[in-house]
């Protein structure tokens, strides 16, 4: 059951960003983008609800996320140190901080359900909202990488407080954004308030964002002292696919912003009203999973504290050189003969049979996916004859078939460690298995899609849905281990894919939701991620050492 709890511990984090967002984005939006006690006659009371029912929904969620997280903590040291970690555990800073935070986190969420929710047009009731929130703000100061630094600690808690607070200052906002469109597009508030609040949120988010990076470079350059700290180490990684992940979100937020502009310009509502939405829609997809990779990062040592484990710039160059695939496998018979020296605890001796059992199955994967996207691509093509390319998803069921049998082979069906046994105590194999049921199911899925004549079928929203929670868990998947550079190398292939697979996601919902010409565009920029991914798999070489 430990496995379960390690792989749950890293998608809480991500769940408890959400909702730390929910709830402080709330606040901000609110406080300095609504400004309900200015404009009483003009919003209605359904907007201010929806508002504060995210706020403090966000609120109750985000205690309960962080009440989880200690128990998640105290099943891990159970299985890890197999007796009970009280009452050591209950002096540790960890469990005070996320005891004090769940129940100030309960206070203000119960002070904007019991007291804002029914004044939501009150200037007071919303600043002493703010009040109230700023010791539960103050306590993740506590639970933070900083907090555990013995230089500059107080500098490092500090600005950790204000970047997370910038970040959910602008992520809720654009989960605000989401809420107003549902509500405009159900008729349930005035038309004219969607381009007056984005035009209000643009100057709101550009100052988020520049709190962002000024609070996150000072950060970046305590915990990253050089080049190869930021390129060879799994925390320098990470912080690159947040960089990565902000400028496409960047990207999302000057489109939504040029729409607004031309509004203002011209009048011309088409952008505005036809194709923001779902820039709005795709930049949450992108933020979601940002979120997660930042909780992903806090779990990670900082490189300035693993020189000794540093990958150079070669060596992560390396792993993606193209090399002929491997297209044979060694016996299973050699694999698991191996097995017992690869997992020792002390004294491990690497398996030339291992790495080339999973470099034949990254490859063949690679081979699957390369082929599949090629043909998805044809599929573009405006002429007859090319139609019959739309039955290229039937390429994810026979990868999901073949990825069952090989991802784990010293576990069920080839291994002799059972399903249920292998599955709940290894975070890694846990992942493997359910990586490979989304790949069945994805492929099931896309290819009833796009078959399907009926334009008001739900079932083409089912494939970048999958393909964003398969990026997600690409970006949280972890190798555990003592080799840290060797785990990292491994990770650096996941979390490159884990971005194209978000690329592939987003572009497939602008692909059904936009007009043309942006449809068509959207829709090869997200076939052409998944034929990245392919060579990026097909080329895979797992390290030596």
């Amino acid at each position: 059951m430990a496995g379960i709890a390690d792989f749950l511990d890293s998608l809480i984090g991500g769940f408890d960003l959400i909702c730390y967002s929910l709830t402080i984005g709330g606040l901000f939006w609110g406080l300095f983008v609504l400004r309900p006690w200015h404009h009483q006659d003009g919003y209605s009371a359904v907007l201010l609800q929806k508002t504060i029912s995210l706020l403090y929904k966000g609120g109750f969620w985000l205690a309960a996320a962080q009440l989880f997280k200690i128990i998640l903590k105290v099943w891990l040291m159970t299985a890890v140190l197999e007796r009970w970690p009280f009452p050591e555990f209950a002096g540790t800073t960890q469990f005070i901080g996320g005891i004090i935070r769940t129940i100030l986190t309960v206070v203000l969420a119960g002070y904007c359900y019991q007291y804002l929710s029914k004044n939501p047009f009150s200037k007071q009731h919303w600043i002493t909202a703010g009040i109230v929130a700023l010791p539960m703000i103050i306590s993740g100061a506590w639970l933070v990488h900083g907090a555990g630094r013995f230089e500059n600690q107080f500098i490092l808690m500090s600005l950790t407080v204000i970047h997370q607070l910038a970040a959910a200052a602008w992520i809720g906002g654009v989960f605000q954004l989401v809420n107003l469109w549902l509500l405009r597009s159900n008729k349930q508030i005035s038309a004219g308030l969607w381009p007056l609040l984005l035009k209000r949120f643009s100057t709101f988010g550009i100052a988020s964002v520049a709190m962002i990076l000024v609070s996150g470079l000072p950060i970046a350059l305590q915990y990253i002292d050089t080049w190869n700290g930021l390129i060879g180490t799994g925390y320098g990684n990470l912080l690159m696919v947040k960089i990565t992940l902000l400028a496409i979100a960047l990207g999302f937020a000057w489109l939504n912003k040029s729409a607004v502009a031309e509004f203002g310009f011209s009048g011309n509502n088409h952008a505005l009203n036809n194709r923001v939405p779902y820039y709005v829609e795709a930049e949450t997809f992108v933020l979601i999973t940002l979120l997660f990779t930042a909780a992903s990062l806090a779990s990670q040592p900082p490189a300035i504290d693993i020189p000794g484990l540093t990958a150079s710039w070669q060596e992560v160059l390396n792993t993606f050189s193209p090399q002929i695939p491997r297209t044979s496998s060694p016996t299973h018979t050699d694999l698991i003969a191996g097995e017992a020296g690869r997992v020792a605890i002390v004294g491990q001796v690497p398996s030339l049979a291992a790495t080339e059992w999973s470099n034949y199955n990254h490859n063949i994967a690679g081979i699957f996916l390369t082929v599949m996207s090629f043909f998805a691509m044809l599929s573009y093509i405006q002429k007859p004859g090319f139609e019959k390319f739309k039955y290229w998803p039937l390429g994810f069921v026979g990868l999901g078939i073949f990825l069952f049998f090989r991802s784990d082979a010293e576990t069920w069906p080839l291994g002799p460690i059972g399903f249920w046994e292998s599955t709940f105590n290894n975070g890694e194999v846990l992942q493997h298995r359910i990586a490979t049921l989304l790949v069945f199911v994805l492929g099931v899925m896309e290819l009833s899609a796009r078959i399907t004549k009926n334009p008001n079928s739900k079932l083409p929203f089912v494939f970048p849905l999958l393909a964003a929670f398969g990026g997600l868990m690409l970006l949280t998947h972890s190798h555990v281990g003592f080799q840290a550079k060797s785990a990292f190398l491994i990770q650096v292939g996941h979390t490159t894919m884990g971005i194209f697979s978000l690329i592939l996601a987003c572009g497939r919902w602008l692909e059904l939701k936009l007009d043309r010409p942006g449809k068509d565009i959207a829709g090869f920029i997200s076939v052409a991620a998944l034929f990245q991914i392919g060579i990026i798999l097909m080329f895979y070489r797992e390290p030596l050492y």
